[in-house]
């Protein structure tokens, strides 16, 4: 429908098959652009950008249904949430919003490119916000691999093991994430070098920067390497700290652990070594006694039942004393059920967290890839310079659903990264 010569009413007339007089209309002045049920292009627009927001409408319905569920779980468990939201890279979260908040910006200004006829700078427009696209995938494929190698899973799945938190082997993850980017970018290298030996401008003009809307996602995922490698130390903090958490002891607890200082643990545990007593080593009760054997004989008279119960306490006694057992003098009447602390890490409740957060980021990195689809459609169109100043309103639509995106990630970012 669209062609490079739109608001020329003759020309498209002309092209066999239009058949606009078929609809009976006789208007020779319908545009190509314009479909026949519309009278003028600001009717077309109007009804298109009100068919785009009841659309949006519905996604924000759809991800409110989500984020109420965010909101209940989370105030059931707090503790899980905030526990569980320190195995998510900030620095990770954040140069992903940043990216995406620069793709507004972008999409934006090529909706005003549109508007201004200017092609050229509407694809590079285009173009750069598809790029942002790939990169914010590319840094989430690497979270994405990171915490399923860790056993970060949803409810069901979840095998994070504390003692163990960074297991070796396993699958590689981020290979079968990157695998179908890599097909698509052998793909367009292919649609590139065939376009450019055949000598095919249309085809060549749109080759190219797909090829660098499909490296930036290799982009990103070399930053989201880099980043994430870079906080492995920060990982470690808080690993230990979710650790500590989960045995009840203090945050500061976890604090210590991680800068590895020995004496201040020594410091932090005097107070419960001084509340101990240790029994002498196994042995040391019996072997000195030399009436052990005159004490066994007088217990075996039946009637002697106290040498026996004597003889009986001493015998487990040096039993017990080779375990080293402790007996804990401390005050221990707050020792209730009810004030046990809570394990963040308990499958049944780390997996919740996980469960939301994949959820609601995956389905958040499915919109991003419905986006890229639309706005691959549009760059193509670019290209062909469908858009005018009376005929801009798929580049307006596109650019008010990637910012509902955009604005979706900017909810989800602190209630996910920033909770601790």
């Amino acid at each position: 429908m669209a062609t490079t010569d739109a608001g020329l009413a003759s020309d498209a007339h002309e092209q066999p098959g239009h058949g606009h007089s078929d609809h009976g209309h006789g208007d020779h002045d319908h545009p190509s652009y314009l479909a026949h049920h519309f009278d003028t292009p600001e009717q077309q627009f109007d009804s298109g950008k009100l068919g785009m927001w009841l659309f949006l409408v519905t996604e924000v319905l759809f991800f409110s249904g989500m984020f109420c569920a965010y909101a209940i779980f989370r105030s059931w468990r707090p503790e899980v949430f905030e526990g569980c939201s320190q195995f998510l890279n900030t620095k990770l979260g954040a140069i992903n919003t940043g990216v995406l908040l620069f793709s507004s910006f972008t999409m934006a200004w090529g909706v005003r490119c549109a508007q201004k006829e200017q092609h050229k700078l509407l694809t590079v427009m285009l173009a750069t916000t598809l790029s942002c696209a790939t990169v914010f995938l590319g840094v989430k494929a690497i979270e994405y691999s990171h915490k399923w190698h860790l056993g970060l899973l949803p409810a069901g799945l979840f095998s994070y093991d504390p003692s163990n938190p960074h297991p070796v082997g396993g699958p590689n993850y981020l290979a079968y994430i990157c695998a179908p980017f890599v097909l698509i970018t052998i793909g367009v290298a292919i649609w590139l070098v065939v376009s450019f030996l055949r000598g095919a401008k249309f085809q060549l003009e749109c080759a190219k920067p797909l090829m660098v809307v499909c490296l930036c996602f290799f982009v990103g995922v070399g930053l989201g390497t880099i980043l994430e490698s870079g906080g492995d130390a920060g990982h470690h903090e808080d690993d230990h700290a979710v650790v500590a958490s989960a045995d009840g002891v203090a945050a500061e607890h976890g604090e210590e652990h991680s800068h590895g200082e020995a004496e201040e643990h020594a410091e932090h545990e005097a107070p419960t070594a001084a509340a101990v007593v240790t029994l002498p080593a196994a042995g040391a009760m019996t072997d000195d006694s030399a009436d052990l054997a005159v004490l066994e004989r007088l217990a075996s008279d039946s009637t002697n039942t106290g040498l026996q119960d004597e003889l009986a306490a001493r015998k487990a006694q040096s039993e017990r004393s080779g375990g080293g057992i402790l007996y804990d003098v401390s005050d221990d009447a707050s020792a209730t059920v009810a004030s046990a602390p809570e394990n963040v890490l308990r499958p049944s409740r780390a997996g919740v967290f996980f469960s939301i957060y994949y959820c609601m980021t995956g389905i958040h990195a499915i919109h991003i890839l419905a986006g890229i689809g639309v706005m691959v459609w549009l760059l193509v169109r670019s290209i062909r310079m469908d858009f005018n100043r009376n005929y801009f309103g798929p580049v307006d639509y596109v650019g008010l659903y990637w910012h509902i995106v955009d604005m979706i990630w900017i909810y989800l970012f602190p209630l996910m990264y920033l909770i601790r």
